[in-house]
Formats: structure tokens, C-alpha cells, sequence
């Protein structure tokens, strides 16, 4: 037994290290959950890689198509933290996989929906806030269980690869989808992310989500109020902290700086560069992401295994996430140059994977009791923050005429979000009542 824990705390420990999952289980999980990220952005990124294409069939201008972009965050923003919370107390494995099934539905819909009248606008708009509902769910779960399931000092490697679905999901959207798109219409992208959706559903239900997983789920539910008891959210604790503010402050800006590169650069280089080819643009930028996504989370874990202190390499990690990479997105619309704009636009996506590696396992380092539920309130901030970025993105091109407002929007986003977290971010445990020591 470690000094200075009491027995019912050593008891929670070992338990919480028996119900960790083995090499291979975390291989194949990690593995599934890369996939099913990947599927995530795949249909999240089917509108905007549709958009010019869709505004051509319903006649939509650029406010009203800024409508449908933002309209995904208004549903995501709304179940964050019943997402956490459900991971937290059933398992995030589930969570997901019956989000899964109901957006990826959704999803293969979308095209009869957007033609069931002459409403398309609200039709397509319902869709997508129904499939941002069920996809709200998806990381804060993954954060419970991660947190849960997988060895402390693996935490930001998984996370980062599991992470870098979201990479894989837009470079194989930009990539199949811009071919469907041109051979097949706009339809066809949504029926085929949809499709394999279901797909995955069906594989993870059948060969990973076994009976003996559910048993055990149910068995370790039973065993007592003590449980519940333990996993009751210290809000008043939490919300004390600064350091937690600044972490949700730091999730609310990379989302927003996230979001609205992923929903506004599609249509940036179509108008910019109408003769370039789309494969271009909606390929490099996350085909560099994904190495790097990865990188991070390989050189967090060494950094920290090298000794040096962990809220030193999350803060790192996020001067990379927010800072470089905001000035890496001032450069797309300070250039006349298709190369240049390519390049700038890849730097900066590829260096906001770093938030993988900062503030996303942060919330872990802080409230590992809770984790998914404080990432479900961060990250509902940082989807609410997506809806007025999406949005003030696409007013700000249509009043200046220029796409340089939009960019610069970006980047004070990523500025405004590093400050807080460099000034008072912490990676001490927050969840318990005695101070620990800060790592």
C-alpha cells in the first residue's frame, strides 16, 4: 500500500487499475476507436466539402449557407455533458456506439431529407442539428473512457492516435468524397460516410462490445451506492479552481479555431482558387495533420517520461496548438499563392493536433474521477464558441468581401486561449479534497 492512502482509497486504485485494459485489448480498441473517429468527421465534413456544390442546387448564398455549416454546433453543443456523464457511469464504449448508429442513420438520410419539399434550407439544417446531438456525445465519452481504461502514462499517445481519426475522417472526405462529388453528385458523400457508419457499428457490437464486457458493466454497477457516491461531481470544487477555468477557456478557443477552419476552408480555396484541384486542398492539409497528431502524443509521453514536469509539456504542447498554429493561419490569407495558401493551411492544422496532447488529456490530469463530464462542459463551451465562429465566419467574408477577416478571426481565438492556460493551468488532481502535489 502507497503511504498517506487511506484502505477504501487504495481499494478504488487497484480496482480502477484491474478494469484497465491489457496491451491487446487497448491495441484493438485504440484501433476501433481510430476508425470510428475517423467515420465521426467523415460525416461531420460531408456538408462542408458538399457546400459550393449544394449552394449551386438550392440556390443558397453564403450567410445561408453559413446557416447549415454553424447548425451542426447548435445540437452538438447541447449534449457534451450528458455524454460525459453517461460515460462516466455506464461505460464511454457504449455511449458511442449507439451515437454511432443513430447519426451514421442520419447521415445516409440526409439527401432525402434535403428533397422531401422546397424547404431545403430547414430540412438539411434539421439534419445536421440532429446528427450534431448524437455526435456531441462522441469525445467527451471517449475522454471517460479513456481515462478509465487506459495506464496513466500511455494517456496522451492513445488519445492522439485515437485523436487523429478526426484527421483521417476530412483527408479520406477530401479525398473519396471530392471524387464521388464529381462523378456522383453531392448525395452520394453522405450515403457512403452514412453507410459505413453502420457498418462499424455492426463490427464493434459483434467482436469487441462483448457479453462478458456487458456483464461485467452491469456487475461493477451493481456492487454498491459507494460507487455512485464516489462518482458524484464535486462541482463546487471543480468550478473554485482556476486552473479548470483555464483549461475550459483553452478547449473553447482550439474548438473555435478548429471549427471554423474545418467548415470554412473548402469554400476559401474554391472562391480563391477556383482552377485548383479539390483533391489538393481537402487532402494535404490532413494528410500532414495526421503524423503530427501522432507525433505529439509520442513526444508528450516521452517528455514527461524524461522527467520533465507534465503541466510544462501541456503548456508546451498548447503554445504549439494555439500559438504557432495561429500564426500559421494568418498566413492563408496573407498570400496570393495556391502553394503558399496549401502550406500555411496544412502548418496550421497539423499543429492544433497538439491540443491532443494539452488540453485534452489535461482534463484528465485534473479530474480523472470525472473526466468525462468536465470535457463534456469545456467542449460545450468550445461548440458554442463553434456556432458563433462558423457563423461570424461567413457574415464577416460576405460583408468584407474578403476572406482575411475570417482568418484573423482564427488566429485571435487561438491567441485569447493561451494566455489563460499558461498563466494558470495546472496538472494537479482537482477531483479530491486533499491537496496533492502539482506534477
Amino acid at each position: 500500500m502507497q503511504p498517506g492512502r487511506s484502505p477504501p482509497e487504495q481499494a478504488r486504485q487497484e480496482a480502477a487499475e484491474d478494469a484497465q485494459w491489457s496491451r491487446p485489448e487497448c491495441q484493438a480498441w485504440t484501433g476501433a476507436l481510430l476508425l470510428g473517429t475517423c467515420l465521426l468527421y467523415c460525416a461531420r465534413v460531408s456538408v462542408p466539402i458538399c457546400t459550393v456544390s449544394m449552394s449551386q442546387d438550392f440556390g443558397w448564398s453564403k450567410k445561408e449557407a453559413g446557416v447549415v455549416l454553424s447548425s451542426f454546433f447548435w445540437g452538438y453543443c447541447l449534449t457534451q455533458i450528458v455524454g460525459g456523464h453517461l460515460g462516466d457511469r455506464v461505460g464511454g464504449e457504449k455511449v458511442i456506439l449507439l451515437s454511432a448508429s443513430a447519426w451514421g442513420l442520419i447521415t445516409a438520410a440526409t439527401p432525402l431529407l434535403a428533397r422531401l419539399g422546397g424547404a431545403h434550407l430547414a430540412f438539411v439544417t434539421f439534419s445536421r442539428v440532429l446528427t450534431g446531438l448524437l455526435q456531441g456525445v462522441h469525445f467527451p465519452a471517449l475522454t471517460s473512457l479513456l481515462s478509465q481504461k487506459v495506464r496513466e502514462g500511455e494517456r496522451a499517445f492513445t488519445y492522439s492516435t485515437v485523436g487523429a481519426g478526426s484527421q483521417v475522417g476530412t483527408l479520406v472526405t477530401g479525398a473519396a468524397g471530392s471524387l464521388l462529388l464529381d462523378r456522383y453528385g453531392w448525395p452520394s458523400v453522405f450515403y457512403v460516410s452514412g453507410g459505413l457508419t453502420l457498418l462499424w457499428v455492426c463490427y464493434v457490437y459483434r467482436y469487441l462490445l462483448s457479453e462478458q464486457d456487458l456483464v461485467l458493466s452491469l456487475d461493477m454497477s451493481a456492487q454498491g451506492l459507494r460507487m455512485a457516491r464516489r462518482t458524484r461531481v464535486p462541482w463546487r470544487q471543480l468550478f473554485r479552481k482556476p486552473s479548470v477555468w483555464a483549461a475550459i477557456f483553452s478547449q473553447l478557443a482550439s474548438a473555435c479555431s478548429f471549427f471554423t477552419l474545418l467548415s470554412w476552408l473548402p469554400a476559401f480555396f474554391k472562391d480563391t482558387y477556383p482552377s485548383s484541384q479539390g483533391w489538393v486542398f481537402n487532402v494535404v492539409p490532413w494528410l500532414v495533420a495526421i503524423p503530427a497528431s501522432l507525433l505529439s502524443g509520442f513526444l508528450s509521453d516521452h517528455l514527461i517520461r524524461q522527467g520533465y514536469r507534465t503541466i510544462t509539456v501541456r503548456k508546451f504542447m498548447q503554445v504549439m496548438g494555439l500559438g504557432l498554429s495561429s500564426i500559421c493561419a494568418l498566413g492563408v490569407g496573407h498570400t496570393s499563392s495556391f502553394c503558399k495558401s496549401v502550406f500555411f493551411a496544412s502548418a496550421s492544422i497539423g499543429l492544433q493536433t497538439f491540443n491532443h496532447s494539452g488540453i485534452s488529456v489535461n482534463i484528465q490530469d485534473l479530474a480523472p474521477s470525472c473526466a468525462g463530464l468536465l470535457f463534456g462542459v469545456a467542449n460545450t463551451a468550445g461548440a458554442l464558441a463553434g456556432v458563433v465562429g462558423v457563423g461570424l465566419g461567413g457574415y464577416l467574408v460576405e460583408t468584407t468581401g474578403s476572406w482575411v477577416p475570417l482568418f484573423q478571426l482564427v488566429a485571435a481565438a487561438g491567441g485569447l486561449g493561451l494566455g489563460p492556460f499558461l498563466m494558470f493551468g495546472q496538472a494537479q488532481r482537482v477531483d479530491l479534497g486533499p491537496a496533492r502535489e502539482d506534477l
